[in-house]
């Protein structure tokens, strides 16, 4: 084995023992499990399958997506979406899960599922190479763009500390039902990025938060719009080099999804399967504090699922 192989290797089994420790065996899981009727799970964390069907089982546990979603309603999805490259890369959000998700909330009644992101790169190749606008149109939801700032409205947040105003994306503003899809992985910025990292990509005027104290300003934008639901795509982990990736060689297969409707707990979770202590991150910590959710995932009701 040459030395490249072993730190790939002494990479995935740290990854792979900081994932067991989160998710527990399967032997674990079935001898501490508590059983609890479906909606009443704060957090389901699944291991195994493929995106779509990893979808499907843990969406079972909160009693499926009419749980979340009434007919009539408008759902607007904010996967990661910054990023021109390819879903092999695991820059942006995993497509087939997108998809999924847009099919649920259709099944359950949802009039509308926009789908957008103020993306980092030129937003028209983000959308194309990202594969997630051809998943977008092939589910019947409508892929909209973040890129002109007419469509950002200008908002208070009053709990913030640092942040006391952003420009907020119309569709977060308009819809009923808000569902924040990350992909969790590597940041340069934020040590790590998931669920309210990902929000940056509602507001418009996000340099703002770079110059003022980003971590804070994270945890105070969250204080401001939670979501309904948090999905956290952990399929293909990028555990260096993010937030964009220089190559497949970046990324570990966990083959996970973290689902909750605490945005806190759900970036918690997240941070442990990515093998970081959630206290130290800092924006976990900061809204934690300001009781925007819960980071102690012992006080919570999870399923853990392995397929």
């Amino acid at each position: 084995m040459d030395r490249r192989d072993f730190l790939k290797k002494s990479v995935f089994l740290g990854a792979t023992a900081g994932l067991a420790g989160s998710l527990g065996s399967l032997t674990n899981v079935l001898a501490n499990t508590k059983f609890y009727s479906p909606k009443s799970y704060d957090l389901v964390a699944i291991k195994g399958g493929e995106p779509a069907v990893m979808f499907d089982k843990a969406m079972e546990s909160f009693g499926g997506m009419k749980s979340f979603v009434k007919k009539g309603q408008s759902v607007v999805i904010k996967p990661n979406i910054g990023w021109d490259v390819t879903p092999e890369r695991g820059g942006d959000t995993n497509p087939q899960l997108v998809k999924q998700i847009i099919k649920h909330c259709l099944n359950a009644g949802a009039k509308d599922v926009y789908v957008f992101d103020h993306t980092c790169d030129y937003w028209k190749k983000c959308y194309s190479n990202s594969g997630i606008e051809k998943a977008v149109n092939d589910a019947g939801g409508k892929i909209v763009s973040g890129e002109s700032e007419g469509y950002y409205n200008d908002v208070q947040v009053k709990s913030g500390s640092t942040l006391k105003n952003a420009k907020v994306h119309e569709l977060i503003l308009n819809s009923d039902v808000f569902i924040n899809v990350p992909v969790l992985k590597h940041h340069s910025s934020s040590g790590i990025t998931i669920g309210m990292k990902n929000l940056m990509g509602v507001v418009w005027d996000r340099r703002f938060w770079h110059q003022n104290n980003l971590q804070q300003c994270i945890a105070d934008f969250a204080s401001y719009r939670k979501p309904n639901l948090t999905i956290v795509d952990a399929y293909n982990v990028m555990k260096r080099n993010g937030p964009r990736g220089v190559s497949k060689e970046d990324l570990i297969t966990m083959k996970s999804l973290i689902i909750s409707r605490d945005l806190v707990a759900a970036d918690a979770a997240a941070a442990k399967l990515f093998g970081t202590d959630p206290e130290k991150v800092d924006y976990i910590r900061i809204a934690n504090e300001m009781k925007l959710g819960v980071m102690d995932l012992n006080k919570l009701s999870i399923n853990r699922i392995i397929m």
